[in-house]
């Protein structure tokens, strides 16, 4: 019985201090994500042979 109020207690306690890290890593992967965007834009853009266009 110990044994599983320790491993729920322990599961709790992964998910409280996971918060915060979300929460600061959220704006950085944002920005990351938009730079990879960007790149494959670009490439995608190289390999177009007339202007792009946007429907």
């Amino acid at each position: 019985m110990a044994a599983v109020i320790l491993s729920m207690l322990y599961k709790v306690t992964r998910k409280l201090l996971m918060v915060p890290g979300v929460l600061l890593r959220r704006n950085t992967s944002k920005d990351a994500e938009l730079l990879v965007f960007r790149q494959e834009n670009a490439v995608l853009r190289r390999q177009l042979a007339g202007p792009v266009r946007y429907v």
